[in-house]
């Protein structure tokens, strides 16, 4: 791709990998590039550091949480989980179906709709934000309340809103959303590997665990971004997907002599005098040790996220067997040479595809036999085989037995094509209110029938509106209605047949767009893949919808 004119957005672009990406795009001239940090003194400090190099590029800081709700982009997580109001509003956020929610009010969303831009280079740690929540910690206070008797719902929610998994797939819902509404065409994320590259073995950890249980979940939630990304890249309408992952230490953003700050804060100095020691021992005890007045100063190099080390901190980081370290200028230069369509052999997304085994000669071969095989039994013991529920999702078996009804009462698509769809309608109703065998599949497997007359028949259980608890009743509406026969109801109203006539009518037009004199590979679903005659087929046509209508194609083989 072509940087030159392009926008660029940075996420996470006070950081130190952000920052040296900025410089590297910068000597491309970009027409913009977009530094977003979590607080705006971060994010106008990392527009002025790069002024002197823009070059005529325009610079513009934003900032704000964006795992947050555009609402709640400036407010501290603290302050949210103390609120009962707010807290539920942030379990909703990730854990309520993002159409119920709406991906418009996320923070994110609202950054790219905002910006449009062509590129995306993801330098935030999303790993760690998420997976130092710990959900641990808040496990043990759960249960800690559970066993004296005194669990709250405060407690509770709290330990929701720690839940790693959910977090993570909530964020990639709304980014590849919102890339896929704004243009987005490249998105490159700067991954962990939650250790620098070290093994179960890390020796580093702030935890009295070896390994630590959430320095583990960092490489956990890290795994599963890069899995939710490679998903990503195999998906026809989003944007160019890559990854990084350095397996090292980043370093370095500065060295200098002055306050040693943690979290933002310079750390006070204490002294204290000897005393005996107690039979009981609090790790916080505020009447221990007596402030200086003083904070501590002294020789730091400052890693980025992972904070200041001392000089023998980071020897020894950095020895030989232990992480070691990277620069962030070689990472940024990766990035911009895979922008760029160069093979540097570091996107662990291509890495990953490569590694795949994907689909074979001899499993298609074989499919063939399989279906041989399972049509003579169908033969053989006078049943038809159309859907169990097992594969999912319910809409899947309602289109097959849909097929297959139309299948036994026309046979071929020219059939249902050429039919009145009025009386093709009643010859369906008709045939499932006699056809008790079919019915009672049907119903077993949890689909409802809805007749052309406004009835329906159901059995004890459905599958759609789905249920959580078993015990949820829902209000029966016409938009719900729609909604419901769409995803998972045998329709055998006079609407949805005609909507099979024009679904056969375009099939139809796309096999005689196709030359007769072209008997090259290069068209796939030809007169001979629907069948000389047009026999209705139930699976070619599910897989025909999912891939063509609803644009659930398979992007590699």
């Amino acid at each position: 791709m072509d940087i030159r004119d392009k926008t660029v957005l940075i996420l996470g672009g006070y950081g130190l990998v952000g920052q040296a990406v900025a410089r590297e795009l910068l000597a491309y001239r970009p027409r913009r590039i977009v530094l977003l940090s979590l607080k705006q003194a971060e994010a106008e400090e990392a527009v002025e550091r790069l002024a002197p190099y823009a070059n005529g590029t325009e610079l513009i800081p934003e900032w704000g949480d964006v795992f947050a709700l555009e609402a709640y982009k400036d407010t501290p997580r603290h302050e949210l989980l103390a609120n009962p109001r707010t807290r539920r509003e942030v379990i909703r956020a990730f854990l309520d179906d993002l159409s119920t929610v709406g991906v418009e009010r996320f923070y994110l969303h609202t950054l790219i709709q905002r910006h449009k831009p062509d590129i995306i280079v993801d330098a935030i740690n999303t790993a760690t934000g998420i997976a130092y929540q710990n959900v641990y910690r808040e496990a043990v206070l759960t249960l800690q309340a559970l066993e004296e008797g005194r669990l709250e719902g405060e407690q509770v929610e709290r330990l929701l809103t720690s839940l790693y998994i959910p977090q993570l797939i909530r964020h990639i819902q709304v980014l590849y959303e919102a890339m896929r509404r704004h243009g987005t065409r490249a998105y490159f994320k700067v991954g962990t590997t939650g250790t620098g590259g070290m093994g179960l073995n890390i020796p580093y950890t702030h935890s009295e665990e070896r390994p630590s249980r959430v320095l583990l979940s960092k490489s956990a939630v890290a795994g599963a971004h890069t899995l939710l990304l490679f998903l990503m890249a195999r998906t026809p309408d989003g944007p160019m997907t890559k990854e990084v992952k350095p397996a090292a230490a980043i370093a370095w953003k500065e060295i200098g002599y002055g306050p040693i700050k943690r979290r933002g804060h310079p750390i006070p100095r204490y002294d204290a005098e000897p005393r005996p020691l107690p039979e009981t021992l609090r790790p916080h005890d505020p009447s221990a040790g007596a402030p200086t007045g003083e904070v501590l100063e002294n020789v730091y190099i400052d890693t980025g996220e992972n904070g200041l080390f001392s000089l023998e901190e980071f020897s020894a980081l950095s020895s030989a067997e232990q992480m070691e370290f990277i620069t962030p200028e070689e990472i940024a230069k990766v990035i911009v040479a895979e922008l760029q369509g160069g093979n540097t052999g570091h996107d662990v997304i291509g890495a990953l595809d490569s590694a795949a085994m994907g689909p074979t000669y001899r499993a298609g071969m074989m499919r063939h036999w399989a279906l041989e095989r399972m049509r003579a039994l169908e033969d053989q013991h006078h049943v038809a085989s159309v859907a169990f529920e097992m594969l999912g999702p319910p809409r899947l078996s309602k289109l097959l037995f849909e097929a297959h009804l139309l299948r036994k009462v026309a046979g071929s698509m020219q059939a249902v094509r050429e039919a009145d769809p009025v009386e093709l309608t009643r010859k369906l109703n008709e045939l499932i209110l006699l056809d008790g065998d079919t019915r009672s599949q049907i119903l077993s497997i949890g689909l409802a029938i809805l007749l052309e007359d406004g009835r329906f028949i159901r059995g004890p259980e459905l599958k759609v509106p789905a249920a959580v608890s078993g015990e949820e009743v829902f209000q029966v509406t016409p938009e719900r209605l729609e909604r419901w026969a769409w995803e998972g109801w045998v329709d055998l109203r006079l609407s949805n047949i005609k909507t099979w006539q024009q679904r056969f009518e375009r099939i139809h037009q796309e096999t005689q767009a196709i030359p007769e004199w072209d008997t090259s590979s290069r068209y796939l679903r030809t007169r001979q893949f629907w069948d000389a005659q047009q026999k209705i087929q139930p699976g070619k046509l599910a897989g025909w919808i999912f891939a063509v209508e609803e644009a659930g194609m398979r992007l590699k083989d």
